[in-house]
């Protein structure tokens, strides 16, 4: 008695068939959606937080006393050490007359 796969698919038939996409099909399905209302097709903005300007990132390797100075000093000013760090940088291209 032959086996019946009533579920099974004849992979070798298959042909793959390219999608209509010229621009005036596209255009009338959106027109379409918006009719319904459906959104955009663009993906939204990136969620979550916005992208800070202070990407850049310095790993420096102090003697402790000096670290502790560094946290002190921008603590007593209520900033971060990093601006602390940029306003010394400037300092100092300022004095070598970079700036």
């Amino acid at each position: 008695m032959p086996e019946d796969k009533p579920f099974s698919i004849n992979v070798g038939q298959l042909k793959a068939r390219p999608k209509q996409a010229d621009q005036s099909r596209v255009e009338a399905v959106d027109r379409a959606a918006a009719e319904h209302g459906f959104v955009q097709r663009e993906p939204g903005g990136k969620r979550g937080r916005p992208k800070s300007p202070r990407t850049g990132q310095v790993h420096a390797k102090v003697l402790p006393n000096v670290a502790d100075e560094i946290s002190q000093e921008a603590q007593r000013r209520g900033v971060t050490q990093g601006v602390l760090i940029e306003e010394a940088w400037a300092a100092y291209l300022e004095s070598n007359g970079r700036r």
